[in-house]
């Protein structure tokens, strides 16, 4: 297994789950390896070249369907993975995280009821209202946030010299993920000056009697980051939350493996503050 293979591998399983992709046992073809679908019961088999990620994966077959799936969902999922790889795969980058969020959104629409759809429009009118941890600006900061957000933290990686930390604080309002962020950044000088500060955050709320979601995410420079960490947020079921993951550049590049230390550290800080379910 290529190193690559293997951090892609580890972030991916680090967000979907353990074992949401592993390489094949027994497998009489090299190189292959089985995908779970996140949320169905369903395993594709895959064959990823040596030389990936220059050269594509191939999505080979259906390895399994659960005994509950609907009847036809198997073959429908092997046909929209075969053709989102066309979409997604650009030679030398990773594909197979982009792979899995362009699946779901054919497998699993996001389900936007009449009165949540008016929710989106409240969403993107404040929008410019929340700021992204990567953001420096915190003149006048402190005045916007009386009560000091409380945050629970994850114990903190090094690796090849980069260092990350997550935290992670509750929010109920759009102006509280502002307040909070500003707040962090205008308190510790430490943070405030971390090469990156990857966010996410979701809120359920209420807005004129109606179900509001708000949900966003920032890379802050790292590439890819905070979709990953806004997709472990919405794999853990978890509301109500912000998560800021700051890393401090170490000089050697990490490639996919980065994201599987965020997303481990975020994960860490979520169970530490209390929000994880169960």
């Amino acid at each position: 297994m290529s190193e690559e293979i293997d951090n892609e591998i580890e972030a991916i399983n680090s967000i979907y789950g353990e074992s949401t992709i592993r390489e094949a046992s027994n497998s009489a073809a090299p190189h292959s390896y089985l995908l779970a679908i996140p949320q169905h019961e369903v395993t594709l088999r895959l064959s990823i070249p040596i030389r990936y990620p220059d050269v594509n994966p191939q999505i080979i077959a259906v390895e399994g369907v659960g005994s509950t799936s609907q009847k036809g969902v198997g073959n429908h999922i092997l046909l929209a993975a075969r053709s989102l790889i066309q979409k997604v795969f650009t030679p030398g980058q990773v594909c197979l995280f982009d792979l899995l969020q362009e699946l779901e959104q054919v497998v699993n629409p996001e389900p936007w009821t009449k009165e949540e759809e008016s929710t989106k429009e409240v969403q993107r009118a404040e929008d410019g209202d929340v700021p992204h941890a990567g953001r420096k600006e915190t003149t006048d900061a402190l005045s916007e946030a009386p009560v000091p957000p409380q945050w629970a933290l994850s114990s903190t990686v090094t690796e090849k010299k980069s260092v990350f930390i997550a935290r992670v604080c509750g929010v109920n309002a759009p102006n509280e993920v502002q307040s909070a962020i500003t707040h962090l950044l205008a308190t510790d000088k430490r943070v405030s000056k971390a090469t990156h500060n990857i966010s996410a955050y979701r809120i359920q709320t209420t807005f004129n009697e109606k179900k509001a979601v708000y949900q966003d995410c920032d890379d802050d420079g790292e590439a890819a980051a905070g979709g990953r960490l806004l997709k472990l947020l919405q794999m853990m079921d978890v509301w109500n939350v912000l998560v800021v993951v700051s890393r401090w550049y170490g000089g050697v590049k990490l490639g996919p493996a980065r994201f599987g230390i965020i997303n481990a550290a975020a994960r860490e800080a979520v169970i530490a503050g209390g929000f994880a379910k169960g």
